[in-house]
């Protein structure tokens, strides 16, 4: 059974990827943990923070993949330690956030158990081009849009 796009009127052209990025993040877990906030802290800037209480920086990995911020923890047993009630359990988890185009990274940092990331968003400066129109050669012209040629076999 085919699936119906969203992006295939043919005056959205080249938005392929869109499509693509819809698909990655309606698959990606909706999972709660860690609990995050994401702000705007300037015109131009986010940051997304995320409670990850218990981990240290050294259980912590940030990467960026194809326009995807990923964030993974990974705690670790203390095997010297004998609990005689243990109610927090050493966890690990994926939080992704896919990315516009043009977002940079520019900074993490931990700071009593919150992991803030700061984003940066580009400045849009409006562009407007304008494409020359080009006459065809007169040759082109005399033979039609098709220039193919043929290359006969070589006699031996």
């Amino acid at each position: 059974m085919s699936r119906l796009s969203l992006f295939n009127s043919p005056l959205l052209l080249g938005f392929d990827h869109f499509e693509r990025t819809l698909d990655r993040i309606s698959k990606s877990g909706h999972e709660g943990y860690p609990p995050y906030n994401i702000e705007q802290i300037g015109d131009d800037q986010l940051r997304i923070t995320l409670a990850v209480a218990g981990f240290a920086i050294d259980d912590l990995e940030i990467q960026i993949e194809d326009n995807q911020l990923v964030v993974r923890g990974r705690q670790t047993d203390d095997s010297e330690r004998i609990y005689l009630h243990r109610g927090i359990a050493a966890r690990q988890f994926q939080r992704s956030f896919v990315l516009a185009e043009g977002i940079e990274v520019t900074g993490a940092s931990l700071d009593n158990g919150l992991l803030s990331i700061d984003l940066q968003r580009p400045k849009v400066e409006p562009q407007v081009r304008t494409v020359p129109i080009r006459k065809p050669a007169a040759r082109e012209r005399q033979n039609g849009a098709a220039n193919v040629t043929v290359n006969a076999p070589a006699k031996s």
